[in-house]
């Protein structure tokens, strides 16, 4: 069979591989683009951009049943339709993947290849019957839902499937108290759900703060979501003909939960199996993440690995900025690798919890001293004036250097705020700088410089 030469060849079309076909393809090389599935990856069809829809709809939901408080009431009761908040999202995810096709379809040295690609040698990709060589080979193939042991045989949704829903379940029940099961926890309680999220660990996001985890529940626990910690959860199964058990074993004592839907959200796997990496040579970790250097360079000349596949980053911000890093390397500036992006994400339920930087529990283990402040959300009077006073601010600052560390914000607005203190972060400015500041009244970052005002020493 011929073997079809191109420049450069990427496999997955996600917020990596999208933006670097374009830039290879404007800079004149001819390029194999290969997707096994639709247009866009994970953020444009199951992930962010489907999310945060019903992220919005949710909180429409919640202004209506809180609107009493503001003095506005409403005579007819809250009704949601799903199946028109589903129409919503496809229509918007539609846009995104048309806009892709389209802007591919315009490249006369873009070739689109619809299948999975895989590795017969360090140059060769097969796809299909097609065979494909080039130089260069970007790999930007995403990651999937991990399912755990127990659940194979049962009825149950991932973080992708649940989004094809068209009624409102009855009783959710989901598996994973971290960052996607609590956003769809709050989103389907908003919906009118009974949710029940179990978590094996002794407290939900264990990788924040103690204190952290404990806000977040307690404000998802005030709009009636129950929790089940320690709860080693061992198997489920169906019962009847539409609902499903979960046994597990809280903290020594066997339980079951019976719900109209299961989610399991257990974390995410590299989409990395069935590469082929092995015939390639290309090295992974002991989690199949293809293992990279500062500039997403594999063991292997001339390939890397992009995105949410190389284990350095699950966020399309990180992806994209790979992208931006294999850019910056091919049009010979080489300042941009992976070592100089600060850790920063938000967690979309409502409201956000925002991070960038270190957290107490990193600052604790480490060897520097640090200043650290914190205000509650029930302080700040644009809060209190848009009824919305749950959570707090805090920030980290290295006492040697005056540099900004860390930051959380959790409340009204986290995620915009976020980027004020990584934007100080980014720049190395002094934190009197931004403590000197005059922010615009009347908002929640006017309150910035007034916190870090309160620094006070991190006592262990």
């Amino acid at each position: 069979m011929e073997i079809q030469t191109f420049d450069s060849i990427i496999i997955g079309s996600g917020q990596a591989g999208n933006p670097l076909a374009f830039f290879l393809a404007a800079k004149g090389q001819n390029v194999a683009l290969i997707e096994k599935g639709k247009l866009g990856g994970t953020c444009v069809n199951t992930g962010c951009t489907p999310t945060k829809t019903y992220v919005a709809s949710a909180r429409r939901a919640w202004e209506v049943n809180q609107a009493s408080e503001l003095g506005i009431s409403t005579e007819k009761s809250l009704a949601v339709s799903l199946k028109k908040i589903w129409k919503k999202k496809e229509k918007i995810i539609s846009s995104s993947r048309n806009g892709i096709q389209d802007g591919i379809e315009s490249k006369d040295n873009i070739t689109l290849f619809k299948g999975v690609g895989k590795f017969t040698g360090p140059r060769e990709v097969a796809v299909g019957n097609h065979r494909l060589k080039a130089e260069k080979i970007y790999i930007n193939v995403g990651a999937r839902p991990r399912i755990i042991p127990g659940f194979e045989e049962v009825r149950f949704f991932t973080n992708e499937s649940i989004l094809d829903l068209k009624e409102v379940p009855q009783h959710l029940i989901i598996i994973g108290g971290s960052y996607i099961g609590l956003e769809f926890a709050q989103i389907f309680r908003r919906f009118g759900s009974k949710v029940t999220v179990c978590e094996k660990g002794p407290r939900i996001i264990h990788r924040e703060d103690d204190d952290h985890s404990e806000m977040i529940q307690q404000i998802l626990e005030a709009e009636g979501i129950q929790f089940e910690l320690n709860a080693n959860c061992l198997s489920g199964k169906n019962w009847g003909d539409s609902q499903v058990e979960v046994q597990m074993d809280c903290g020594g004592k066997e339980r079951r939960i019976r719900g109209s839907h299961l989610l399991l959200a257990t974390g995410r796997k590299p989409n990395t199996e069935s590469l082929g990496l092995e015939l390639a040579g290309v090295h992974q970790d002991e989690h199949g993440f293809i293992s990279v250097d500062d500039f997403l360079k594999t063991n292997k000349e001339g390939i890397h690995a992009l995105g949410d596949c190389n284990g350095k980053g699950a966020f399309t911000h990180t992806a994209y900025h790979d992208f931006e890093i294999i850019k910056d390397h091919i049009s010979g500036n080489k300042k941009k690798k992976v070592s100089d992006r600060i850790l920063n994400y938000a967690l979309y339920v409502d409201p956000p919890f925002a991070r960038a930087g270190i957290n107490k529990s990193e600052a604790f283990r480490s060897s520097k001293k640090y200043l650290h402040a914190e205000m509650l959300m029930k302080d700040i009077n644009r809060a209190k004036e848009k009824g919305e006073t749950r959570g707090k601010m805090e920030v980290l600052v290295e006492k040697s250097t005056g540099l900004i560390a860390g930051a959380m914000v959790c409340g009204t607005g986290a995620d915009e705020l976020i980027g004020i203190f990584l934007t100080a972060m980014y720049g190395k400015i002094n934190y009197e700088i931004l403590m000197n500041s005059v922010q615009t009244h009347p908002t929640v970052s006017e309150l910035i410089p007034t916190l870090l005002q309160s620094l006070q020493p991190l006592d262990v």
